[in-house]
């Protein structure tokens, strides 16, 4: 990644698009969390040992930490959009012809979450796969 001297401007068109595609993928991640909580139940009810359920309770907060940090990410998604839709409400001519600062600091938490998610489903995969 080249850290840059000066901010990239870019149309209110390309933050739109680039926010309704987070939100996609935040929510399918989100949806995805419930299968992952029903199937450490499954494990939970299959065995009593210590240290299977200890892995069990990382996940668990894990799944919760990342819970929170999308719906968090989510909710900064929607005040960007909400900014540059009143910034086109109150300039509708304009709006056009205007650049935008990028909104390169969410892209970059939405990234590492994405890489974050990957991560926790490659572990949590392997750990299904050693008690189910």
């Amino acid at each position: 990644m080249t850290t840059k001297t000066k901010e990239q401007k870019v149309h209110i068109d390309d933050l739109h698009f680039e926010h309704q595609r987070w939100e996609k993928e935040l929510k399918f991640f989100l949806e995805e969390l419930p299968f992952f909580q029903a199937r450490l139940e499954e494990v939970a009810k299959r065995y009593t040992d210590k240290d299977v359920l200890k892995e069990l309770d990382h996940f668990q907060n894990q799944l919760y930490i990342e819970r929170n940090a999308m719906d968090g990410l989510l909710h900064d998604i929607n005040l960007h959009e909400q900014e540059i839709a009143r910034y086109a409400k109150e300039h509708p001519v304009a709006v056009d012809h205007v650049l935008f600062v990028d909104h390169g600091p969410l892209r970059d938490r939405i990234d590492t979450n994405r890489k974050l998610m990957h991560e926790l489903k490659m572990e949590f995969n392997r750990y299904l796969s050693k008690w189910m």
